[in-house]
């Protein structure tokens, strides 16, 4: 047990701190289980119940990860956009003749991952919307083109919905598609599409998108063939913090179970051009205390068994990242390129972030920045692309993109 002042809480803390709150805090730096009923006590914090609930969480932290702030380097690619489901809360999906539909031909998506290998990127992101007209066998042939010209590259692809929807239109299980998929190169799958996994929620969000149960059962299915994933959230619409704890101790109840899941990633909602938020049904995404609250939270429940809490730059601003960075998370996710989805639903920070701009973000907090790859081994630590003696020299975001360099694992 470490004796530090702050793993048993500051003096100051402990008269300031709520008898609620504290009690569930020490629980925490215990090493005992947070509960359902715990974490909706964190959610409640406020003033110095949060300043104590930020400590902590970067307190444990620091005991399982270290001081390193991770970061890929990755290339976004929405291949199409073209999307008949009807979820109210994406503003990403056209129909076909709608404008500004799109549908990238398959040597269009190859030159793409081919400028990003070029760039330095290690991983390409793939998902798009469900285009009936490219048919079932559209996954297994956009990773095999890729793999084709790029053995190296890592492809992080496919929601669970879009699996499920392989598997619908082949009338294949969803195992046979993940085995076809994975023997064609498929590293890893985005656990996207959750949402909030409670159904409730669910009935508002994807009436006619895949349940709780498939999207855990795609999940457990894809860990099982040897497929990994990240594991989401999105938050800040119609649900409430019960909601969230809910799902937090459902993801913690798969990763128990199977152990693949790289990390958690808070997604708030960007509400602006939503129909959703036209139609009064949901609040206009979530507050920044509230985002503090979420990765701290999952820090206390899920950190021994999900190391990694990744922030979204993309949803709330460089500089709230940075926040949540000092509450709990350690991952500043990826340079993206070319990110569309939330861009299309009113996000306004961007489409790509350099690896120059993370280090010196990471160096500001005093911490350590790596480059790593999807499964998290360390390609380089230290800064390499920003020199903070010389910071005029850092090249602007979207200006160039860094040279590649021989990837070679750190030991």
């Amino acid at each position: 047990m470490n004796n530090s002042p702050t793993l048993n809480l500051t003096h100051s803390f402990r008269f300031a701190v709520s008898t609620r709150v504290r009690r569930v805090l020490e629980k925490a730096l215990e090493g005992r289980e947070i509960d359902c009923q715990d974490a909706l006590t964190l959610f409640e914090a406020r003033g110095q119940d949060l300043l104590a609930l930020m400590v902590v969480a970067d307190e444990l932290r620091r005991e399982q990860v270290g001081e390193r702030v991770t970061f890929v380097q990755t290339r976004n690619i929405n291949f199409t956009n073209v999307c008949y489901t009807g979820c109210e809360f994406c503003a990403f999906a056209r129909h076909r003749n709608q404008p500004g539909a799109y549908t990238f031909e398959l040597e269009e998506v190859v030159e793409q991952a081919k400028e990003a290998w070029a760039w330095g990127c290690t991983e390409v992101c793939m998902q798009g919307g469900l285009n009936p007209l490219l048919g079932g066998d559209i996954y297994v042939e956009l990773v095999r083109a890729i793999k084709s010209v790029l053995p190296q590259i890592h492809i992080h692809a496919f929601s669970p919905f879009e699996i499920q929807y392989a598997s619908q239109l082949q009338r294949r299980p969803v195992e046979d598609i993940l085995w076809e998929l994975k023997e064609a190169g498929l590293g890893s799958i985005p656990g996207t599409a959750a949402e909030i996994l409670v159904p409730e929620v669910r009935q508002i969000l994807t009436k006619n998108k895949l349940s709780t149960e498939a999207w855990v059962e795609i999940i457990k299915t894809a860990h099982r063939v040897g497929l990994p994933s990240s594991a989401t959230i999105m938050y800040g619409h119609v649900d409430h913090p019960r909601h969230w704890a809910e799902h937090l101790a459902l993801i913690r109840d798969i990763q128990r179970e199977t152990g693949g899941f790289t990390e958690f990633v808070p997604l708030g909602f960007i509400y602006q051009n939503t129909q959703l938020y036209a139609k009064g049904l949901a609040r206009p995404g979530p507050t920044g205390m509230e985002s503090v609250k979420m990765h701290a939270v999952a820090r206390l429940m899920l950190g021994r068994n999900i190391p990694n809490i990744q922030v979204s730059w993309v949803k709330m601003g460089l500089q709230m990242a940075q926040m949540c960075l000092n509450a709990g998370a350690n991952d500043f996710g990826g340079t993206l390129h070319n990110e569309r989805i939330s861009r299309m639903a009113g996000a306004t920070t961007g489409q790509y972030v350099s690896p120059a701009e993370f280090e010196r973000l990471i160096l500001d907090m005093g911490r350590i920045p790596a480059e790593r790859t999807t499964t998290y081994d360390i390609l380089h630590e230290g800064p390499r692309y920003y020199n903070p003696f010389q910071p005029q020299t850092m090249p602007l975001d979207g200006s160039q993109h860094q040279a590649r360099a021989d990837i070679v694992l750190a030991p």
